[in-house]
């Protein structure tokens, strides 16, 4: 039941928690204010734009309608945390004996950080308020972007994410979905005007159209959430970014606003700013744990990060990384004995290519894995790109 609190001081206490918990910003809306959302996801799903991830089809309703996902939310508190970065994150890209992980993921997952603090949050509001709360990040089916738009905290801009006047493109969301009538902040507008900067900053052309992606193209979908080998075409446009893709997100100019983060849990780790190739190559599955526990990288799995690094190594024109990448052409897991395959083909010469592929196709049983030595003795397009 409500207690007598009023409104003003149940702000006030949002207010002063969030920030006491290390949030950016925080705005409030209400769950019927997004009415365009739900036609958009619809129509990003049907086109297939979502690629493999699946469980976006499968929680459209609930994802496209707050209501349906809680039908007793009334009102609905938008957090945001700052993760901008110290440094410009395309400088890595002058390096390519180096890793790019996205800026996001260099130090603790922040669905850690972010949940356990919104907790906290909405437990001081039931206490004081009486009402009833639901706590979200990401994982779950809450579209938080148009919910911030629509709470005033910044616009998604054309390369889809969310921009802020005060943060550039680097926010974290959660929300606290509750059951108490809050007064709503007006939405911001959108204030990209012509800029097309994002849009041109991508890599592998993931904007078919402004403030629309395709994820299919998308480096951090390609390196994240693509369980197989990484389409032929999109492998040397991906150069060192062996998690994610920041490019869209440091291009935007409102970034000259933003911030570095000064929560410690999520400024970068040193050990994961500027990592080495080969040092990364060498991981296997328990170091590759003890390295990244915290992290989100660790949710990837070995198998496809050493995809990603072996990529990486086959862009960086360094020689010194043939010994390692040969090394892995005996590993256990087929997507990591193709990638590898493909890396010594960009580095190693013709001759010790065949000498291997001599070697190991006596062996080799699965399909992927030969067409990437098929393809390599031929420099043509794996066999299994063309299926």
């Amino acid at each position: 039941m409500r207690t007598s609190i009023s409104d003003t001081a149940l702000r006030q206490l949002i207010e002063r928690e969030a920030q006491r918990a290390g949030f950016a910003a925080v705005a409030v809306t209400r769950p019927d204010a997004i009415p365009l959302a739900p036609a958009r996801l619809a129509q990003f799903v049907e086109e297939g734009l979502h690629g493999s991830m699946g469980w976006m089809a499968e929680t459209l309703e609930r994802r496209a309608e707050p209501s349906v996902l809680w039908p007793e939310v009334r009102s609905i508190i938008v957090l945001a945390m700052n993760y901008g970065p110290d440094t410009d994150p395309r400088t890595l890209q002058e390096m390519p004996d180096r890793a790019a992980i996205s800026v996001y993921a260099r130090n603790r997952d922040y669905h850690d950080v972010m949940k356990g603090r919104l907790k906290e949050i909405a437990g001081k509001i039931v206490a004081r308020a009486g009402c009833d709360v639901k706590v979200f990040v990401d994982t779950a089916p809450v579209m938080e972007k148009p919910l911030a738009e629509a709470a005033g905290l910044g616009w998604q801009g054309k390369h889809t994410n969310l921009v802020s006047r005060e943060f550039g493109s680097w926010l974290f969301l959660g929300t606290i979905f509750t059951t108490a009538e809050l007064a709503p902040d007006e939405a911001e507008i959108d204030h990209c005007g012509s800029c097309r900067a994002c849009l041109d900053a991508c890599p592998t052309d993931a904007f078919p159209a402004p403030y629309r992606l395709d994820a299919r193209r998308c480096i951090s979908y390609l390196t994240i959430e693509n369980k197989g080998p990484i389409p032929l075409e999109f492998r040397k446009k991906i150069g060192n970014r062996i998690y994610g893709c920041d490019d869209c997100l440091a291009a935007c100019p409102w970034n000259k606003f933003a911030q570095a983060a000064s929560e410690q849990k999520l400024a970068a780790r040193d050990d994961l700013r500027q990592p080495r190739l080969a040092e990364l190559l060498s991981l296997d599955d328990a170091a590759f744990r003890i390295f990244f526990s915290g992290s989100p990288v660790k949710r990837i799995g070995r198998d496809r990060f050493v995809r990603n690094v072996l990529v990486a190594a086959g862009n960086s024109g360094d020689r010194s990384l043939i010994a390692p990448c040969q090394a892995l052409l005996g590993d256990a897991a087929p997507l990591v004995r193709g990638a590898a395959v493909w890396a010594l083909s960009r580095l190693a010469g013709p001759e010790a290519v065949s000498a291997l592929a001599h070697q190991a196709l006596k062996v080799e049983t699965e399909q992927d894995v030969i067409a990437e030595w098929q393809a390599a003795l031929t420099q043509s397009e794996p066999a299994w790109t063309q299926a």
